[in-house]
C-alpha cells in the first residue's frame, strides 16, 4: 500500500512534534514544541509533567504543521505516530491523536518505532545514501551500534548495558550543577578545556560491541569529590573525550568488519561537536561516506516519524487501530 503525503506525530518523551513529509524525503513542514524549560527546574524529565504538556500542545502543533505545509486535511493520505519506546503516558497522547485523525479522515494509521524513525532521519537529508551503513544511534535513552543492510533491514551489533551516553552526560552535569540538559552544556564547556587533562576510563573500548557508561560517570563523580578545586572545563572536556573515544572506536571497527559504505550518526547526542568531528576524521582517513544529521534532525522530531512510516506502509500496510503504546519496544531486526 502506498500513501505519499503523511502526517507524522512524535510524543515519546519531552518534545511534542508534528510534520508532513511527502514520499519519505520531502519535508513540507516540521514543528517541534520543546519542554526543556518546563523540566529544567527538576533537572530531568518528569513523566507526568511531560504527558500533561503533550495534552496541551499536541493539537496546536498539528494544526501549525498543516498550515506550514500549505495543504488541506483532505490532502493528507496517512497519519503516523511513535508508539514506542518511550514514556508510556507521553506515547499514548500521540497514538490517540493519530488514531482519531485516521478515523476522521478515513486514512491509514501507521504505528512507528521511535528507534527506526531515528535511522530514517538520515534519508530526509541524504536520500541517496548507499548501504550497508553503520549507524551510531546515541541519545539520552539509547546507545546502539546498528548495521543497516537495506531499507527496513537491520542488525543490532551492540547496545548499552547500563547508562546510555546521553544519560551519562545528564547525570554528570546534574552532579556538577551545570544545568539541564547536560549534553549541550558539557559540549560548550569542553571547548575551553583540555581533553587530556584527566584520564577517565574507557570501559569495554576493545571488548565486543556493547557499551557501558556508568563507570566513567562514577569516575567523574569520584574525581570531582576528591578534587573540589578541579577546573570544570577540563573535567567536561576529559569526560566528553572518554565517551566519544569509545563510541568512535567501536563504530570504526564495525564499519571495517561489515564493509560499510558509510558511517552515520543519529539521536540527540549526534549534535555533540566532538563526536561529529571525530566521526568525520575517521571517514576521511578510512574512505567512508560520512553522514552528520543537521541539529534539528538529531533531536526528536516528527519528520523522521513520517519518513519511516512511508517505508513501513509500503512494506506492511496500515497498523491495526487496537495497537497500543509500547514503552519497551525494540528495534525490528532481521
Amino acid at each position: 500500500m502506498t500513501a505519499d503525503r503523511i502526517l507524522g506525530i512524535e510524543t515519546s518523551c519531552d518534545e511534542t512534534a508534528a510534520s508532513i513529509v511527502n514520499r519519505g524525503t520531502d519535508v513540507m513542514s516540521s514543528v517541534v514544541a520543546s519542554q526543556i524549560e518546563i523540566h529544567a527546574r527538576y533537572g530531568g524529565v518528569v513523566p507526568e509533567v511531560a504527558s500533561r504538556a503533550h495534552v496541551e500542545t499536541i493539537m496546536p502543533v498539528i494544526a501549525q504543521s498543516i498550515v506550514e505545509a500549505g495543504v488541506q486535511d483532505a490532502q493528507i493520505e496517512a497519519v503516523a505516530s511513535t508508539y514506542g519506546p518511550g514514556l508510556v503516558g507521553a506515547l499514548l497522547i500521540g497514538v490517540s491523536a493519530a488514531k482519531a485523525m485516521s478515523l476522521v479522515w478515513d486514512v491509514p494509521f501507521v504505528a512507528v518505532n521511535h528507534l527506526e524513525a531515528h535511522l530514517y532521519a538520515a534519508f530526509l537529508e541524504e536520500p541517496d545514501l548507499e548501504m550497508p551503513l553503520v549507524i551510531l544511534l546515541v541519545s539520552g535513552g539509547h546507545t546502539m551500534l546498528i548495521v543497516m543492510e537495506d531499507h527496513l533491514r537491520y542488525r543490532v551489533l551492540g547496545s548499552t548495558l547500563d547508562d546510555a551516553a546521553g544519560e551519562a552526560f545528564d547525570k554528570v552535569a546534574r552532579y556538577m550543577d551545570l544545568g539541564y540538559p547536560g549534553g549541550p552544556v558539557i559540549d560548550r564547556l569542553s571547548v575551553d578545556g583540555d581533553p587530556q587533562a584527566i584520564r577517565f576510563p574507557r570501559a569495554m573500548a576493545s571488548d565486543g560491541w556493547d557499551f557501558s557508561f556508568s563507570g566513567v560517570k562514577t569516575a567523574v563523580v569520584n574525581h570531582v569529590r576528591k578534587n573540589p578545586g578541579v577546573e570544570v572545563h577540563d573535567v567536561a572536556a576529559s569526560f566528553q573525550e572518554a565517551v566519544v573515544d569509545v563510541l568512535i572506536r567501536k563504530a570504526r571497527k564495525a564499519a571495517q568488519e561489515v564493509g560499510a559504505k558509510g558511517l552515520c550518526l543519529a539521536g540527540g547526542v549526534a549534535a555533540n561537536s566532538r563526536l561529529r568531528e571525530r566521526l568525520l576524521d575517521v571517514c576521511v582517513a578510512d574512505g567512508y561516506r560520512a553522514f552528520l544529521p543537521s541539529r534539528s534532525m538529531c533531536t526528536d522530531n516528527a519528520a523522521m516519524v513520517a519518513a519511516a512510516a512511508w517505508w513501513r506502509l509500503q512494506a506492511d500496510g496500515p497498523s491495526p487501530l487496537d495497537i497500543g503504546a509500547n514503552p519497551s519496544l525494540r528495534l525490528p531486526v532481521v
